[in-house]
């Protein structure tokens, strides 16, 4: 790479040189270093506000990069095993959709989980690509979709030999991934492009070693709740969990999309990668058309880059390549040591990978935090309520039945003992009767139309309670994760119907309709 080296961050180094050189600023950001907005100097630091800068020779320019930034994208590429990678700053929603719009053009088919962010399905809406969808398997215990299994992908395949690609979650928001060398392999057999949804996965690239993974105990002061009697799930559950448990020495964490041979993927380095919100990057093999990728980038991603997010990316790659290995072995085990904790609460479900299975669960993501809340009589966002607003506790997500705490080297034990006691104090306060709560988080969608045609169709509200029958011309969904309820040319079902009003009833944020009150629906005339 040119006497390139992981050590360098080409981006943050021009950008101090830059700063260094006391330019005179009459070009953009008006601001001019912060000099002109001091409140937003006071907020940020005046270091943030002089890094704010726009693009120029010294600095090159991320439509098309030539130096700096070029320099930056080899070493990515180098750090992740790819043979190209581009900075995104339109966040990994970005990525994914340059990812789609790469692979798929206007009537192209798409095989895809139908489990999938909402930035996949509305790549298909911008581009007119048809989806395929393969329906992830749904562990009824504790009503999650996992993955798609190799034969439900091969039978898609089969039924829809001229589809341009494959998409996978690599991993699923709960930390569930499918085979990705298997699904890679048979794809690329039959001429078919694979792309990975790596939005929680920036981690899966640099796994801990066994003598990087350093012990945690909790501290001698911090008491250990007493396990209470199993439930019928926990009980079914135990032998299994009681082995991951006690494993002294963490797993390697799931193979990655490159490792795998996929062909692009969207890696959301802001999630686990320790960089700025809003930044990521997108990898490619080396059968991609990378100048082709490029040209897809540009026609949605800013002309006016961030360079504190472009700088942020180039320094947490820097990190990662020298020190991934640690950071990551840390977080697998404050994970493991939070979810050996918490299922010794019971009612709680932290579960991992006792899931496995070899199909619809080929792996799992250990350093995900994932706790089914439903067995004490809580929904999962009731739970997330509670943590935040009585405990001063933020985690990243609650739905109809589980949450999900995203933990990282970051973290710090006493905080991890603070997440268990309020977990422990939650049950004891509010558990109650379970009867009468919805059991799953994902219902199978029966498509009619295709993204795109039914977004723009012609559509009129109808009161929610009154659309079961019709096509619905927009999305629903919880956010986070973001994973439609309904997509734009689905059918309405008195089932998604109870889903969307016991999701309100129970408090997850609904987004994505015209009407943000969500009392109504576009349908389809």
């Amino acid at each position: 790479m040119g006497g390139l080296t992981q050590d360098r961050a080409p981006i943050y180094e021009a950008l101090q040189n830059f700063k260094a050189d006391r330019v005179v600023k009459f070009d953009v950001p008006g601001h001019k270093g912060g000099r002109w907005n001091r409140e937003l100097t006071e907020f940020l630091g005046k270091s943030c506000l002089e890094a704010d800068v726009n693009s120029m020779k010294p600095l090159d320019n991320l439509c098309h990069p030539v130096s700096v930034i070029r320099d930056a994208e080899r070493l990515a590429a180098d750090a992740f095993g790819a043979e190209n990678a581009f900075f995104m700053i339109n966040g990994t929603t970005g990525a994914v959709q340059a990812m789609i719009m790469s692979a798929c053009k206007a009537g192209d088919k798409l095989i895809l989980p139908r489990n999938v962010h909402r930035s996949a399905i509305n790549a298909l809406v911008v581009c007119g690509a048809i989806p395929v969808y393969v329906n992830p398997g749904v562990n009824n215990a504790l009503g999650i979709s996992l993955g798609m299994s190799v034969r439900d992908v091969a039978d898609a395949i089969a039924r829809h030999p001229d589809a341009k690609a494959v998409l996978v979650n690599n991993p699923t928001y709960y930390g569930v991934c499918s085979d990705l060398a298997a699904i890679t392999a048979l794809a690329h057999a039959h001429g078919m492009m694979v792309l990975a949804d790596e939005a929680h996965g920036a981690h899966f690239y640099f796994p801990p070693k066994a003598e990087d993974a350093p012990s945690l105990r909790p501290p001698a002061s911090a008491p250990t709740p007493a396990p209470s009697a199993p439930t019928p799930l926990s009980a079914s559950l135990s032998a299994s969990m009681s082995a991951s448990m006690s494993a002294p020495v963490p797993s390697p964490l799931p193979l990655p999309a490159m490792r795998a041979g996929a062909d692009m993927a969207a890696v959301s380095m802001h999630k686990t990668g320790g960089s700025l919100t809003q930044s990521s990057f997108l990898l490619c093999g080396k059968a991609v058309n990378a100048p082709y990728v490029r040209q897809i980038i540009n026609l949605t991603q800013t002309t006016s880059a961030s360079y504190l997010l472009l700088a942020s990316l180039d320094i947490a790659r820097r990190n990662l390549s020298l020190g991934g290995s640690g950071y990551f072995a840390e977080t697998v085990r404050h994970a493991e040591y939070a979810r050996a904790e918490i299922n010794r609460l019971g009612g709680y479900i932290a579960f991992s990978r006792e899931l496995v299975d070899g199909d619809a669960v080929f792996d799992f993501d250990v350093t995900k935090l994932s706790v089914h809340t439903r067995e004490i009589g809580l929904a999962g966002i009731e739970v997330y309520d509670r943590l935040r607003d009585e405990y001063g506790i933020q985690i990243e997500f609650g739905d109809i039945g589980n949450i999900l705490a995203i933990v990282s080297a970051g973290d710090r034990a006493f905080e991890i003992e603070r997440l268990v006691s309020a977990l422990s104090e939650i049950k004891r306060l509010y558990a109650r009767d379970k009867s009468g709560m919805l059991s799953h988080e994902y219902i199978n969608p029966t498509v009619e139309r295709a993204p795109q045609a039914a977004f723009y169709a012609e559509k009129e509200p109808l009161p929610l309670t009154g659309c079961a029958g019709r096509v619905s011309g927009e999305f629903v969904m919880c956010y986070p994760p973001g994973i439609p309820i309904l997509a734009p040319g689905e059918r309405v079902t008195p089932e998604i119907v109870d889903y969307i009003r016991y999701a309100k009833q129970k408090g997850c944020s609904v987004t994505g309709p015209q009407d943000m009150s969500i009392e109504t629906l576009q349908v389809l005339l």
